[in-house]
Formats: structure tokens, sequence, C-alpha cells
């Protein structure tokens, strides 16, 4: 698309009129686009009334799903222009930088609902008395839980700095095979890493995430390092302030090794650099768009990344490369200094090699912020020793039908551990219309991209990539936007009753377009290894109450212990 074309713009902005959302711009402040400056009032061939024909209405309606007769397309043609004159002011003013959100904020707790949790008690950062014995090789160590490095640190068996440096070697060497990296901050990770030792001998005690070397997926700022968001247009950029979730994990003492691929825009494992590839396989692409996170930790290059969602991109890279993965319930995690895809949908959370360590991790970066208006303050609880006995889990045998054989093994498990399965039913509501939801803030957040068709510079151009996802989006109505939003609403009430009757729902992956509900309505989730199909990871997947991811973790903790998979690694 090309909005200096006069012809196109008109006939762009005289359907916007009915059948799309004034939408906000989207270049991050210190970025600099590669597109001209947006045109000015002054030399913009702005529509009149007169150049707005019932023909064109006609066209709009298609696009818009609605119809009008003569008489009425008449009259809209005759003072629509009203309407795009204040799209035009809007853009005339200039483009917004991607962190300004929106004046409303989502909240996921449904009015009138108070907190309900099976698990609130339990200290998430307490750690085993015995971590046992210190590998002898590095690869061993390398693959090791954070708990047992942690421990091993704690002890004095193992130093930060020697760790760091096995990661980093471990990049140097696999990176090429897996494309994971985008970013290497080797210098800062070893400074870090000294410190942590440092303080460690001074006996100060930071917690457990003190020494411990993670990666950042490459949307999350560090002021004076590059945050590339994985796209071609902005290559170049460096961040200008420092995530709060960084910040936490700074004060944690924890060692940020560099930062993550990322799919372009936060959407697959495509990226300007490359494909970032499954370690089980390598001919496979990891998924994404926490790409990089997912395959990085589970190739033994970091001992735990961050990854965000707002559709999935925590849950299905950690299916596909066999992670454990944990997505918060939106708001419990600040995502002020990370890039916006969709504001009232993104959140930030841990992707792990074990159950536990999802929930130190998740401990050290919960909290409220100011710098995020989407922000709660809710402490997190997890006892690592409580068992999972008389709790209610969730499900539908029309879930598990075409399900792998481990998936109704869980079910199983989870009934021999004592847990009482209740069958629950969705109702059928028209959950797809969630969709636009994310479609018409993601056009918002890169408007910029569409309108200087800087969009074309992405590496994946397919029908169901950004840049026609964005463009199809300035057609979605007004009206339509403000709908799904109201579906929206029925799915929060739906999913707060069904959370009513247990403590989490079991599920396997992608089933009963639960991926979908539960990130529009914000409710936790737990994704782990549970098998290996011809040598490939099977995840399964477990659903919490809102800010109850405890329960998960109590869930998870014993699915992992039964299922006896979590320590299989790949051989790269």
């Amino acid at each position: 698309m090309n909005t200096h074309d006069p012809d196109r713009r008109r006939l762009l902005m005289s359907t916007a009129g009915l059948a799309a959302l004034p939408l906000a711009g989207a270049v991050a402040e210190g970025s600099t686009p590669m597109s001209s400056e947006p045109e000015s009032a002054s030399n913009r061939d702005t529509p009149t009334d007169a150049e707005i024909t019932p023909a064109i209405i006609a066209a709009a309606e298609r696009l818009a799903g609605i119809e009008f007769t003569d008489a009425e397309r008449k009259t809209i043609a005759a003072t629509v222009a009203e309407q795009i004159d204040l799209f035009a002011m809007r853009v005339d003013a200039g483009a917004m930088p991607n962190e300004l959100a929106p004046a409303l904020v989502f909240r996921a707790l449904p009015p009138g609902r108070g907190l309900d949790l099976a698990t609130s008690t339990g200290d998430p950062d307490r750690l085993p008395a015995d971590p046992g014995p210190l590998p002898a090789d590095d690869e061993t160590i390398a693959f090791s839980t954070v708990e047992r490095l942690a421990g091993w640190m704690r002890r004095g068996d193992l130093t930060s700095e020697r760790l760091t440096r096995i990661y980093l070697d471990r990049i140097e060497r696999l990176d090429p095979k897996l494309e994971c990296m985008i970013t290497v901050t080797a210098d800062r990770a070893v400074q870090q890493a000294k410190q942590a030792d440092s303080d460690r001998k001074a006996g100060i005690d930071r917690g457990p995430l003190q020494g411990i070397p993670y990666g950042a997926k490459d949307i999350i700022d560090v002021e004076g390092i590059p945050a590339t968001w994985g796209a071609t247009p902005f290559r170049d950029r460096i961040g200008t302030t420092t995530a709060t979730v960084i910040e936490k994990l700074d004060a944690a003492g924890a060692v940020m090794l560099g930062k993550t691929a990322v799919g372009a825009l936060a959407y697959g494992d495509i990226w300007f650099g490359g494909r970032t590839n499954n370690p089980w396989n390598l001919e496979q692409g990891s998924s994404g768009s926490s790409a990089g996170s997912a395959s990085g930790t589970v190739g033994g290059l970091m001992a735990f990344a961050l990854g965000t969602e707002t559709l999935g991109s925590i849950v299905s890279p950690s299916m596909r490369c066999g992670a454990t993965g944990l997505r918060p319930t939106f708001g419990r995690v600040s995502r002020a200094g990370a890039m916006s895809l969709c504001w009232s949908l993104d959140k930030i959370g841990p992707i792990c090699r074990s159950v536990n360590d999802t929930g130190i991790v998740l401990d050290t970066i919960n909290g409220y912020d100011p710098r995020d208006a989407s922000s709660v303050g809710v402490p997190f609880a997890h006892d690592p020793d409580e068992g999972v006995a008389g709790l209610r889990i969730g499900w539908n045998p029309a879930w598990f039908e075409n399900a792998n054989p481990a998936d109704r093994l869980a079910i199983d498990h989870l009934r021999e551990a004592g847990c009482e399965l209740v069958r629950v039913t969705l109702p059928d509501l028209p959950y797809d219309a969630l969709l636009l939801t994310l479609f018409a803030e993601a056009a918002a957040a890169f408007e910029s991209l569409t309108r200087s068709d800087d969009d074309d510079a992405l590496k994946w151009q397919a029908p169901q990539a950004w840049p026609n996802s964005f463009r199809k989006a300035w057609f979605i109505p007004a009206v339509e936007a403000v709908q799904a939003d109201r579906v929206r609403r029925q799915a929060m009430d739906m999913m707060a009753d069904v959370m009513d009757r247990v403590d989490a729902l079991a599920t396997p992956a992608f089933a009963a377009n639960l991926l979908l509900i539960t990130n529009a309505t914000g409710h936790p989730t737990l994704v782990q290894p549970v098998a290996f199909d011809g040598g490939s990871p099977h995840g399964f997947t477990l659903i919490g109450r809102l800010f109850d991811e405890g329960t998960l973790c109590r869930l998870g903790r014993e699915l992992e212990r039964r299922f006896d998979v979590a320590d299989r690694h790949p051989e790269l």
C-alpha cells in the first residue's frame, strides 16, 4: 500500500470512514524508520464531499459486512468527509511511540469477582536442601535446572563466572545451528557474573537467580543494547530505556547473556537473520514468536529465558522445542520497556527446563509497576513440596478424541495423584471474533510500517504474515471492534463460571480454542513436555485460575515427576 498515491489514498480514506478504526502510529522512540516524512495538511490531497460517491460507499459496505439503501449512501457520501478529516488531523499530528498505550486498560478480573486462589501460601524461592553433586562435565552443568545451579553456587561448588563462560562458549559453537541469538552481550554478562560471585563472597544473597545466566527476547529493551524486534526496519534500533523485568533480574543478580531471536514483530520464528531452529530437529523451525528463548533454553545455551505471548508465543515454541513455559495472568508481570504488539493481550513470562524453575523466575519478575497501566500487584505463592490431592481438574473427553496417548495418560496421572476430575463444557460463543482485537491493536501499533511501505522489508511476506494482516485490519469496522470487545466480556464471564467449579483445566495443546479464549481472558497457562514421539517432544497444557500460577506449578510438578522426561536434552 502506498498512501502517497492520491487516488489510492482517497479510496483508503473513504473506506476507512465506514470500515476501519482510526489507528495509532507505531515508530518507537529512538528508532529511525526508512520511510519519508508523512504528508502534511498543506500537501495532502484531501477528498471532498463531491469525491466520495455513493458507489464508493457501496464498495465499502462489502468490506464492512453491512448494506445500506441508495438514499442512505447518498447521505453518507455527502457527510463522510468530516469523519475523514478527523483521521487526517490525527495523522498530521505525527506518529506515536510504540510504548504509548490506549486510554482504555484491560483488567483480567471481571467486575464483582475477587481472587479465589487454590494455592495461597508457600515460598517459590525455596531451594532443595541438597542439589546433589556437581557434574564433572560442562555439558551436564549447562543442561541443569536453575534450582540445581543455584544450589551448587550457594554451596560454593560453582561460580557464576564459570557457568557464564560455559554458556557463552556453547552460544559461540551452537548458535550457528540454532540461530537463537540476535545479540550476545558477552562483556556485560561476564561483568555481571563477577559481581554476583563477589557479592556472594561478601555474604550478599540476592535470591536463587543470583549468578544465573539467561536470555531476553529481543523485543525487551536494555538501554544501550540493540533491541531489533527481529524485523529488518528495526535491525539497527538501540534500546533507550531498560525494561522493568530486566531491572528486576539485575537486582536479583541474574546474568543476561544477550537477546534471543524473535520472529519479526513477535510472530513466528523467521527474523531478519534467518530462521530459529528446533534443537531436536534442526530441519524444523522452533515456532514462535519466543523462538530463540525456547530453542536456546532447550539447547542448553542458557539456564532460562524470558518470552512474551500475545496469542501462543510462549505456548507454541515451548511445545515445539520441549521447554516448560509459564504464561502468567495478564497484568501480573510488567511489560514496560517491551515492544507492544497488542496492549490488551501482551504478557511476559519464563521459559525454563523445569516447573519449579518457572516459579522461581516468575516470583522475581512479578509485581505492580506504575510504568505499565495494566500492571497489578498480586503476590505469587508456590510451595515446591505441596501435593495435588483434592484439587479439582476440569476436562472434557471431546478435547482428547484425537489427542496423543500421552495426553490421556496425563489425565490418568492426575486422577491417580488424588485429583478430582470434573467434566466441563464451554458454551458456544463467537470466540473467533476475539481475533479482531489482536488485528486492530497490532495494526495500530505498527501503522507507520504500513503507511510508509516499510512493511515490504519484512522477511516473511506470506498472506498470513504481518504485512497483509496489518493492511486488512484497516478495514475492520470500528463497530465490529467494539462488538469483539463485548464478546471478550462474555468469554471472561464464561471462564469465571467454569473456574468457579475447578482449580485448573487440563487439555491437549491447542484444544477447544482455549489458546485464543484464555489469552483474551488473561488466564495463566503452563505447558510442559510429557512425551517424545519419534524423537520430538510432545507437550501438555494446564490452565489456571486468574493469578493462581502456584496451583499450575503444583500440578505441573506432579506430571513432571510421573512422566520423567524433563531431564532429556538434545544432542547438538
